[in-house]
């Protein structure tokens, strides 16, 4: 019998804030897979190891986790005064599907030095060394993102003094603006209100902030669901029953926010919205057994990423807290202490996070216009992938 040889694509490997994916240059993808469709996501899934009915992603660049199961494509901007496009792909692990529904603010961090190193970034714009600004257009929530990566000789400066909580060695500082971070698709707060009562059949009725700013957010209080807020990855990921109820919680919150029209399809938009909940300062041990002081945070936040609890916080799902946080009365902001404030610093599984926001009020509705953090980035390595030649 014969058997399709293997194909080789170019792509280089980044870890982008707590965060490791493939990055793809558009035109170096086949044809096939250069728009959207059936054969971009069959050849993303193979390219990861996905479906893995065993979880681990051994025959794939991914790590088994939804932090390391994503991909991402870049190109030349089509819209004006914009010098990339950045198209984010949360690769499932076992299932077989590419959810594009929403951003990954972790590795955003990377799409910036990836893009100057891939020629897709004017020359004119980059200077010998200092802090080149390049402007990225979202596709897929269609938001533009300005980040600062900086360049050192001419190259992007990958090394440095900067520590990420969540990320094992210091890097460069790559500042990252999630400007008007609100989906463009509607209300910042799609129920119209900074709290709402959930209701959650099996669980029960919870009070609720369902924000869209950076990615769609359900933010609940800790006690509500049985958790003071400093709880690690082992507490909930090994609890069948704990990670049913959030997910139970994230689809009918999905269809409160009109995400989702019946509560059946959240299965298969398994990236958003994102559940995390939030508890007022208190000391605790992190991850890697860092002792976070309760004066050293303004609140602890936890939140989900497909279905577990994320081992630091998602990008995406910082620029929710540092919105939410900016604006008073919301569960997040109430958490913090209450009253109007422009940053908070979180606690989080990993260590802390300082993220920052640009609130205000017009005519009753809340706006932002930007929300700050600052990530790092590498290259892991650079190359091709290879996958067989008919996987997609």
């Amino acid at each position: 019998m014969t058997h399709v040889a293997q194909i080789k694509i170019p792509a280089t490997y980044m870890r982008g804030g707590t965060s490791k994916g493939v990055f793809f240059n558009l035109e170096d993808l086949p044809e096939v897979a250069q728009v959207a469709g059936n054969a971009r996501d069959a050849l993303l899934l193979r390219v990861i190891g996905s479906p893995d009915p065993y979880g681990k992603q051994t025959d794939g660049m991914g790590g088994a986790t939804s932090s390391t199961s994503k991909t991402v494509i870049v190109s030349k901007s089509s819209q004006p005064d914009h010098d990339v496009d950045y198209l984010f792909g949360q690769v499932s692990i076992d299932k077989p599907f590419v959810d594009w529904s929403g951003n990954c603010g972790n590795l955003t961090a990377a799409v910036g030095s990836f893009a100057i190193s891939s020629g897709l970034v004017d020359a004119d714009r980059i200077p010998e060394s200092g802090i080149a600004t390049v402007r990225i257009w979202q596709a897929n929530i269609r938001k533009t993102i300005i980040a600062r990566v900086p360049i050192t000789n001419g190259q992007v400066q990958e090394t440095g003094d900067f520590e990420l909580d969540g990320v094992t060695f210091p890097a460069a500082e790559v500042q990252v603006e999630f400007m008007n971070p609100a989906d463009g698709e509607g209300s910042m707060f799609p129920t119209g209100n900074l709290v709402d009562d959930l209701e959650v059949p099996g669980v029960g009725t919870l009070k609720a902030t369902m924000i869209n700013a950076g990615i769609p957010t359900i933010f609940l209080n800790a006690d509500e669901i049985g958790y003071v807020g400093t709880e690690l990855q082992g507490a909930i990921n090994g609890d069948a029953k704990a990670l049913s109820m959030f997910e139970t919680i994230r689809a009918h919150g999905a269809l409160r926010m009109g995400l989702i029209q019946n509560i059946d399809e959240a299965a298969q938009r398994q990236h958003t919205p994102k559940v995390a909940f939030v508890a007022k300062s208190t000391g605790y041990v992190s991850s890697s057994g860092k002792q976070i002081a309760a004066d050293d945070i303004d609140l602890l936040v936890r939140a989900l990423s497909m279905g577990l609890l994320h081992h630091a916080m998602m990008g995406t799902a910082a620029v929710a807290i540092a919105t939410a946080a900016a604006i008073p009365g919301t569960l997040v902001n109430l958490a913090a202490g209450g009253g109007e404030r422009n940053a908070v610093r979180f606690g989080h599984p990993s260590g802390t996070l300082r993220v920052g926001a640009e609130a205000s009020l017009n005519d009753g509705e809340w706006s932002v216009n930007k929300a700050i953090m600052s990530r790092s980035a590498r290259v892991l390595m650079e190359g091709s992938v290879r996958v067989p030649g008919d996987c997609f």
